[in-house]
C-alpha cells in the first residue's frame, strides 16, 4: 500500500468518542479531588521534608500530578488534545510547582488569572488578524459560519478577561475557602452559563457543514 493510500485511509478513521460520563469524570476529577482534599485538611499544618506546609499547599502536591494524568488519559481516550488543555496542564505544573517550592499558596491562586489572560491575549491577537483561534478548538463540535465564529470569539475573549479580573478579586479580597469554592463551582458555572447565553448565535450562524464560508487565509 502506498503512502498516499495509507494517509487517505488514516483520514477515514473516526475520532475516538469515549463514554461522556467517563470523560467528564476524568476531566473534572482533579478539581473535585482538590476541593474535597482541601475541605479535609484546610485547618491543618503538615511537616514534610523538614518544612511546614498549610493544607492547601499539600493538596496542591497531589493536584499537579492528578491534572497531568487526567490530561494524558483524555488524550489516550480521544486521540487528540486541544491547545486549551495543553496550556492548562502546563500552567498547573508551573504554578503548582512554584507554590510547593516556595510554600506560597498565592501562586496556585494566580493560575486561573494567568490562564484566562493568556486565552484573552491569544484570541484577540487572532481576531486582529481576521482569524478565530476558537474555531480551531470548537469547530468539530459547533460548526458555524465565519462571521459567527468572529463574533463568538470576541465575546469569549472578553469573557475570559472578566474571569481573570474576578479571580484576582476573589483571591486577593476574600478567604482561601471562598477562593476554593469559586474555583471549584463558580468558574465552571460561569463558563456553562456563558455558553448557554450564546444559543442565539449558534442558531443564527450554525451550519451542518464541517467547513464554513470563510475565505482562505
Amino acid at each position: 500500500m502506498s503512502d498516499t493510500t495509507q494517509n487517505e485511509a488514516a483520514k477515514t478513521v473516526p475520532e475516538k468518542k469515549p463514554n461522556t460520563l467517563l470523560r467528564a469524570v476524568i476531566e473534572y476529577g482533579p478539581i473535585i479531588a482538590f476541593f474535597i482534599g482541601y475541605m479535609i485538611v484546610r485547618d491543618n499544618t503538615f511537616t514534610l521534608f523538614g518544612r511546614e506546609f498549610d493544607g492547601i499547599v499539600v493538596v496542591t502536591m497531589f493536584f499537579v500530578p492528578l491534572q497531568t494524568i487526567s490530561t494524558w488519559l483524555i488524550y489516550k481516550l480521544t486521540g487528540r488534545i486541544s491547545g486549551i488543555q495543553i496550556a492548562t496542564v502546563v500552567l498547573v505544573v508551573i504554578m503548582g510547582g512554584i507554590t510547593i517550592w516556595l510554600n506560597d499558596e498565592r501562586f496556585i491562586k494566580m493560575k486561573p488569572t494567568i490562564l484566562y489572560v493568556f486565552f484573552f491575549v491569544v484570541l484577540v491577537f487572532g481576531l486582529l488578524q481576521g482569524k478565530s483561534y476558537l474555531k480551531a478548538v470548537m469547530d468539530h463540535t459547533v460548526p458555524m459560519e465565519h462571521e459567527g465564529w468572529m463574533k463568538l470569539t470576541w465575546r469569549v475573549a472578553f469573557f475570559f478577561g472578566a474571569l481573570a479580573v474576578a479571580n484576582e478579586a476573589v483571591w486577593r479580597l476574600m478567604s482561601t475557602d471562598a477562593w476554593v469554592n469559586f474555583k471549584t463551582f463558580g468558574l465552571p458555572l460561569a463558563i456553562f452559563a456563558f455558553f448557554m447565553t450564546q444559543s442565539g448565535l449558534f442558531s443564527k450562524y450554525g451550519t451542518s457543514n464541517e467547513e464554513d464560508d470563510a475565505p482562505n487565509a
